[in-house]
């Protein structure tokens, strides 16, 4: 539940969205998680997108991600590190991503924009090195974006 509240608060700040429950997901990997949130460019405001250098258009997504340690019972920190990852399509149609990284804050968030069809399942396959390890937590989702 605080996991939830807390991918919600970040992404919301950062996008001005009022909720992200059906746009987003996590996944654990012992005292860090890893959250993300898939949506069109055109959920953006214009001015946030701005802010961001986001391209606001149909048929352009954005894909964020944001990693957690658990610092204590119930609580969270952002942290840095770096994202790459790739999206794919039905017809293995493979894209890389460009994610770059955002502070706002106290937040961090990485983000990436793609290309996609209405409709159209997108496979996300995701690599998060968090700062201060070695170790590469991978990160499989699927998700379906429709224009406006």
């Amino acid at each position: 539940m605080i996991r939830q509240r807390c991918l919600q608060g970040i992404l919301a700040t950062m996008l001005g969205l009022v909720s992200l429950s059906t746009l987003g997901g996590s996944k654990d990997f012992g005292d860090k998680q890893v959250l993300y949130s898939v949506f069109p460019s055109t959920f953006l405001s214009p001015e946030v997108a701005k802010a961001n250098n986001l391209q606001r258009s149909g048929g352009i997504g954005v894909v964020s991600i944001s990693i957690m340690e658990e610092t204590g019972e119930n609580a969270m920190q952002p942290l840095s590190g770096q994202v790459e990852g790739q999206v794919s399509n039905d017809i293995q149609q493979i894209r890389q991503l460009g994610f770059r990284r955002v502070t706002e804050g106290e937040a961090v968030y990485f983000i990436a924009q793609y290309q996609y069809s209405s409709g159209e399942l997108m496979t996300f396959n995701i690599t998060v090195r968090p700062t201060g390890t070695d170790k590469e937590l991978a990160l499989r989702f699927s998700h379906t974006l429709f224009n406006d």
